[in-house]
C-alpha cells in the first residue's frame, strides 16, 4: 500500500479549501493529487 504523510499545515490549508472557500472536496483533491476519501480520515 502506498501512503503518504502530509504536514499537519498541508491538511489545514486542504481542509479550509473545502470549509471556508467551499470548494468541493472532489475538486480539491484532484488539484492537490491526493484520494478525496483522505478528507474523511
Amino acid at each position: 500500500m502506498n501512503t503518504k504523510n502530509f504536514s499537519e499545515e498541508f491538511k489545514i490549508q486542504a481542509v479550509k479549501q473545502v470549509t471556508e472557500k467551499g470548494h468541493s472536496i472532489a475538486s480539491v483533491a484532484e488539484r492537490l493529487y491526493i484520494p478525496s476519501n483522505s478528507f474523511y480520515t
